[in-house]
């Protein structure tokens, strides 16, 4: 389990350009080491071994810098992760091009920064710098939650510069060992179980198979406002308004990730107050070239949704699993049907041309993906010689009428 706790630095003035030049030296070494990974010709030609890398490059890269030998490293694991990252997509068929980093961060291990309650020592060009930080008055904190924890470890984390507010900000990465749990995880699987299927909604944010709809028109609302506020600046074409457009950047994604949250919640409630024990989501993969009809700031949403509901249901005993995705909106969701065809489907009408079922597409949509994770739940303990008579029953929780059900509409700030 991990978590990150974001925490704003009071940088001393006399340090930040010690901070300033390691960054830049951070991502030279970066950009280095993903030039020596990157095959023009083949994914194959491609270095995806950190060792490699790191054998190659090490003793070139702390000569060539005055980084300490820790930040060498986390910055060619950077581009050895990054160059991964792309060859997988390039193995499927998609355009990718070398890794370029150009974003102000740095990778710190824990040796490279050493926290004390109030504070954290950096390694730097320059030596060692201790900065303090500047801490909400609300309590707990999420460093204090998580980085003061005993239960928590600290991890590589993220030092970044907001060059908007001239602000240094630390992600703090945990993790918390959770063997415990996964043990649980996998009694339960020759359990009943309850699941709750999510969809994502063509006009709608995301739909349950309780009937429970997400409609995001106050989402819908505001992505168009920061859209027309970022047009107006860019118009103006001054440096004033370019940095207001920055700082409106920030805004923006602090409040789209605060409007998640909050969706990320109430569905993690649906499924307890449901009884659920499995959230089943539709595989997000390829998922702008799937649902090309959907909003991209829909689509961004759900990615992002099923990053948070998978923590937030885990924290309350709630598992968030992920099943294909094909036909799920054209297949009949009544379980003495499942007539599949694309004519089923008129926008967000579904219609089944065999038994006339009538019902609100994305509803429609999000029984089968909790059915389609139940049928293979159960197609896996009947094939596990472990598994005895192989007949634990899986429960989908649904409304079983033709209604579109409860909607939801967070506001973000509540």
């Amino acid at each position: 389990m991990r978590r990150t706790a974001p925490v704003k630095l009071i940088v001393p003035d006399e340090h930040r350009d010690d901070l300033h030049e390691s960054a830049r030296q951070f991502l030279h070494c970066a950009n280095r080491a993903a030039e020596f990974c990157w095959g023009d010709d083949s994914y194959t030609n491609c270095v995806t071994a950190n060792t490699t890398a790191r054998g190659t490059l090490y003793t070139e890269l702390r000569e060539e810098t005055d980084l300490t030998a820790n930040l060498v490293q986390e910055a060619i694991r950077r581009a050895v992760q990054a160059t991964k990252g792309c060859v997988e997509r390039w193995k499927q068929g998609k355009r990718v091009s070398q890794p370029e980093f150009t974003s102000w961060s740095m990778v710190y291990d824990k040796r490279s920064a050493t926290f004390y309650r109030d504070r954290v020592s950096l390694s730097t060009v320059n030596g060692r710098v201790e900065c303090d930080f500047e801490l909400p008055a609300d309590s707990p904190t999420p460093y204090e939650r998580y980085v003061l924890s005993e239960d928590y470890e600290f991890r590589a984390s993220t030092l970044q510069y907001d060059k908007a507010t001239d602000e240094f900000y630390f992600h703090i990465t945990t993790r918390k060992d959770d063997s415990d749990e996964s043990v649980v995880s996998e009694d339960t699987e020759h359990q009943k179980q309850t699941v709750l299927g999510i969809d994502l909604g063509v006009n709608s944010l995301t739909v349950a198979s309780t009937g429970t709809f997400w409609q995001g028109d106050g989402y819908d609302h505001w992505c168009r406002e920061f859209e027309k506020r970022r047009g107006e600046m860019q118009q103006r074409g001054t440096q004033a308004a370019h940095n207001a457009l920055l700082r409106l950047g920030k805004r923006e994604e602090a409040w789209r990730k605060q409007y998640i949250h909050i969706v990320a919640n109430e569905i993690v409630t649906e499924a307890v107050e449901n009884g659920c024990d499995v959230i089943a989501f539709e595989d997000l993969t390829d998922i702008r070239e799937r649902l090309s009809q959907a909003k991209w700031h829909h689509i961004w949403a759900f990615r992002r949704l099923y990053e948070y509901v998978e923590y937030k249901a885990r924290e309350r005993g709630v598992m968030a699993k992920q099943v294909a995705p094909n036909h799920t909106s054209q297949r009949c969701s009544r379980t003495d049907c499942g007539f599949t065809h694309e004519a089923n489907r008129d926008g967000e009408h579904f219609h089944c041309q065999k038994c006339g079922y009538e019902v609100n597409a994305d509803y429609n949509a999000a029984k089968n993906i909790g059915l389609r994770y139940a049928r293979k739940r159960h197609h896996r303990l009947r094939s596990s010689p472990t598994s005895g008579s192989g007949d634990a029953p899986v429960d989908v929780r649904v409304n079983g009428g033709t209604l579109n059900g409860k909607s939801h509409q967070p506001i973000a700030g509540d």
